[in-house]
């Protein structure tokens, strides 16, 4: 058997984070078993549509590395595939459950169905359609749907239970008294999800459905489609939500939330998919690093957790910087030269880049890391850096380095290190005395990148203006 997957978004704003890592699980899953990943846009509620949330939904899964496959009744088109395109099918459907009685035309209207829904919540009861137009002669009921809008729904059974398998839930059980005769047609001609899903997932030939723990309610109404329709019903298995700190639903309200803003504020694909693979799922060990490749070959089902997983940015944060820390120089700089927001540096800009990777967590902080190089300095007016600038001996380990600039090249960074031992020797003054007052000077701040490569990057005629700069602050 082949093993054949989807991520099923709807087309209404951006990727989500946590949709993202129902796609990502799917795509493991798919790739481990040697399957299929297929995209699918659930395009059926035309009112919720955003006009180009399909282009953001899919170059935000190609920025992130998940490519899709063509599904197997389209073998000449990878998709996506968006089922308002296939109406044709659930109409064909449709006709099926209605003529085998599994499904009846409802004739409410949407006043009346708030009104219902009043009442029952003002009694304390769980909010359902009544039933009021199951037991219509059907006959009638198609003469009359000639002319009165109407929307067709799944007739559930009146009494008994559902038992069914989740993958990470185990058994489930559920009375029917408490799943609703679902609407499987819309007045508009368009499937709802509910039915739309069941009847793609088989055409498709789908054999697993992992998707998010809040499908699980609905999963009962699925499986009996499922029966209705004569189909065996694929493997389930439902994702356990993402979380804020506070363990309320991961949401806008409290943060970003889509995969395009994590990416804009220069989060690695890489590490993204990382840090989400492993909020819901384990290794079985305390790995916390690893490729695509790795992920996998190790994914699997049976290790997905039940409890919601917290969002934690600060582990995404250290997460970041280990894989920026790990890249090749030829790649971060590639990459880091995208970041530049208009800094414009000099021609030894690799330098100074290659100089701030090691305290770099996101590729966004990259200009506020370049200041000590590029920025105007101002001395500080108060705390450390100002009693080190104000020691006596400060004018002379300054006014040293100066003369021994206008003689001297620096050609290296290697090089300014022999040059403040020169100093040193010269003025007998050495340890937080020498060198801070001339990282203050150069930078204006008391840490930062290695001195030596500031001091390349700047330039023996850079160096000697910004020196006498602080000279005459002193």
């Amino acid at each position: 058997m082949t093993v054949i997957v989807r991520f099923a978004p709807s087309p209404t704003g951006y990727l989500h984070v946590g949709g993202h890592r129902t796609a990502l699980y799917n795509y493991l899953f798919a790739r481990k078993h040697g399957g299929r990943f297929i995209l699918r846009i659930e395009d059926t509620d035309q009112s919720r549509y955003v006009e180009g949330a399909v282009e953001n939904l899919v170059k935000s899964l190609r920025a992130m590395g998940l490519d899709w496959d063509a599904g197997p009744d389209k073998e000449d088109e990878k998709g996506p595939y968006y089922q308002s395109r296939r109406l044709q099918i659930y109409n064909k459907e449709i006709l099926r459950l209605l003529s085998s009685g599994k499904a009846y035309r409802c004739f409410c209207s949407s006043e009346r169905l708030a009104e219902l829904r009043e009442r029952q919540i003002a009694a304390g009861e769980a909010p359902g359609y009544d039933g009021h137009c199951r037991h219509l002669d059907p006959r009638e009921a198609e003469k009359r749907a000639q002319k009165e809008a109407h929307v067709i729904r799944m007739r559930v059974p009146d009494e008994g239970a559902m038992t069914f398998h989740d993958e990470i839930r185990g058994e489930v059980t559920v009375e029917f008294s408490r799943v609703d005769d679902q609407v499987l047609l819309k007045s508009d001609g368009f499937p709802t999800y509910h039915f739309a899903n069941v009847v793609d997932d088989h055409y498709m030939g789908v054999t697993h459905v992992i998707r998010g723990e809040e499908w699980l309610p609905s999963l009962p109404k699925h499986l009996l489609l499922y029966e209705y329709l004569g189909w065996e019903a694929p493997v389930f298995a439902h994702l356990p939500l993402l979380l804020n700190p506070d363990k309320s639903k991961l949401s806008k309200r409290q943060g970003d939330v889509a995969v395009e803003d994590y990416l804009a504020k220069g989060y690695l694909p890489q590490a993204l998919n990382n840090f989400l693979a492993l909020l819901g799922w384990n290794p079985g060990d305390d790995r916390e690093i690893f490729s695509m490749d790795k992920l996998i070959e190790l994914f699997s089902l049976d290790r997905v957790n039940k409890a919601g997983a917290v969002f934690n940015t600060e582990k995404l944060d250290w997460m970041n910087q280990q894989y920026i820390q790990a890249m090749e120089d030829a790649a971060y700089l590639k990459e880091a030269r995208q970041w530049l927001s208009g800094t414009v540096l000099n021609d030894r800009g690799d330098a100074a880049l290659l100089a701030i990777k090691s305290g770099l967590t996101r590729f966004d902080e990259i200009p506020d890391r370049l200041a000590p190089f590029v920025s105007r300095v101002s001395l500080p007016q108060e705390g450390e850096a100002a009693e080190l600038m104000a020691a006596e001996s400060t004018r002379t380990v300054l006014q040293a380095l100066k003369e021994k600039l206008q003689v001297q090249s620096l050609d290296d960074p290697a090089g300014f290190f022999p040059l403040m031992k020169g100093v040193q020797k010269e003025t007998g003054i050495k340890g937080k005395n020498l060198w801070m007052p001339v990282r203050i000077a150069l930078t204006g701040e008391i840490h930062g990148p290695e001195l030596g490569v500031i001091a390349f990057y700047l330039g023996n005629k850079e160096m000697i203006r910004r020196l006498e700069t602080a000279l005459k602050g002193l």
